[in-house]
């Protein structure tokens, strides 16, 4: 994966609530997770967390994660790190989230009128440090990425790629455009109103709410395939191309990473058993086949997960 030095990195398209002075590239700050480091209640909550706050979970906010302040953004150091002034601008974390957040929003600005007829809306991402409040509840990193659609905005604590890398075992480059196309996928859901038709069927049929849930990610994870494939077509606004490649070890990294997250996987990693009755995300084997969906036909239509029998 090669991202083009001369592409200028939109930073409007993220928010900045680290606390004054950035972060310095997002990396190094060492936030434990909830558990101990590793153990049952980190592993867990990145799969729980996500699913609940996806769904609109205030009460899992403020019963579990407790309250928080209000965060105001501010891009000043981010801006001036990404600037094209500076030289080691891709060197950064937070720099190189940014143009993966930008690559992806212009792919979906033209995929979704083609596709959908629909017009997509742009959604920022927050770069948070440790806790954010937002309008499906207080979360703190230990719930990883997520989209809320009550912001429609995207959430991350950058340092979750350690925990991604060191102790979920997926420590390739491409895992973390693969978390920020999947998390989109959940924004274009939105947009689609494929979200909100789901939640609806969860509420006629509460015993099927965790396979809808499932087929809802793996969608998501579909959909990350589908820019993938499309990635390297993706400009700046001035129409500098932002990937200029994108191998076939890069879509080995998406598809170790989809299996590291899995369902089954992380219920084997936190020392219980696999249960299919609670699977909210999909398995291993799901989420990589959904990627390599998406990836192959680069068609976000092959993506609706709803329609077949079997995932």
């Amino acid at each position: 994966m090669e991202l083009n030095d001369r592409a200028e990195i939109d930073t409007s398209q993220i928010e900045d609530r680290r606390g004054s002075g950035g972060g310095g590239g997002g990396g190094g700050m060492g936030i434990p997770l909830p558990g101990g480091g590793g153990g049952r209640g980190g592993v867990l909550s990145l799969i729980i967390g996500v699913v609940v706050l996806l769904l609109g979970g205030g009460t899992y906010g403020a019963t579990q994660l407790g309250g928080g302040g209000e965060e105001t953004a501010d891009n000043t150091t981010i801006e001036q790190q990404c600037s094209t002034q500076n030289a080691e601008r891709l060197e950064q974390l937070d720099c190189r989230n940014a143009l993966y957040v930008n690559s992806i929003q212009d792919w979906w600005a033209d995929a979704l009128p083609q596709n959908f007829d629909k017009t997509y809306q742009p959604a920022d991402t927050v770069f948070f440090s440790q806790r954010v409040s937002t309008g499906c509840g207080a979360a703190d990193s230990g719930v990883g990425p997520f989209y809320c659609p009550a912001d429609r905005k995207v959430f991350i604590d950058l340092t979750f790629y350690q925990q991604l890398a060191q102790q979920l075992g997926a420590p390739g480059e491409f895992a973390q455009p693969y978390v920020l196309a999947h998390e989109y996928g959940h924004h274009v859901q939105t947009l689609l109103g494929t979200e909100a038709q789901m939640r609806r069927q969860q509420q006629r049929d509460p015993g099927g709410a965790n396979e809808l849930s499932v087929r809802l990610e793996l969608q998501a994870d579909c959909y990350a395939g589908a820019w993938a494939k499309n990635a390297v077509s993706t400009d700046t606004k001035s129409g500098v191309q932002i990937f200029t490649s994108i191998t076939d070890a890069d879509i080995q990294e998406g598809l170790q990473t989809a299996g590291k997250i899995g369902d089954d996987s992380l219920q084997q990693r936190g020392g219980g058993t696999v249960n299919p009755a609670e699977f909210t995300h999909g398995t291993s084997a799901q989420r990589q086949k959904w990627f390599r969906t998406g990836y192959d036909g680069g068609d976000p239509k092959r993506c609706n997960t709803f329609e077949v029998a079997n995932l």
